[in-house]
């Protein structure tokens, strides 16, 4: 029976220390954030309901415009810089930055009957829905 050797990873080998270490960061491209808002929307007979992650964000610094059918979220991470006397950041991946989302909905919203609530990093957003005008049939003379 003849010997086997069972020889490294040719790419480690090759490479050798290059790679450890380079991919310590998560990759993304330039533009790109790590802040993001997810929203689910549900229709009742009556309103909408809006639920959108907004992680990380107080609830001073979200803000949120109907215009019509037309609803905009916007919100904005700060980072809070609290450095110490001889230390030094080695691996950071929290984020700052502003997040917005945008979307219409069927139906045009009652602004002024539109309610808010932020809870464990979740907005949720009551959203009644206009009593649209009754059409009514003219009568030909």
């Amino acid at each position: 029976m003849a010997n086997i050797q069972r020889y490294g990873n040719m790419f480690e080998d090759f490479f050798g220390d290059l790679n450890k270490g380079f991919w310590v960061k998560p990759f993304a491209f330039p533009g790109e954030t790590d802040l993001k808002m997810k929203v689910d929307v549900k229709e009742g007979d009556k309103a909408y309901t809006v639920h959108a992650e907004i992680p990380g964000v107080k609830k001073d610094d979200i803000q949120v415009d109907i215009n019509g059918d037309q609803v905009s979220i916007r919100a904005e991470v700060k980072r809070e810089k609290e450095k110490k006397e001889g230390e030094k950041v080695l691996h950071s991946e929290r984020y700052y930055g502003m997040v917005s989302r945008s979307f219409s909905l069927p139906t045009d919203v009652d602004a002024q009957g539109a309610a808010a609530n932020y809870r464990d990093g979740v907005l949720e957003l009551t959203l009644p829905k206009k009593a649209s005008a009754q059409g009514r049939r003219l009568a030909i003379q």
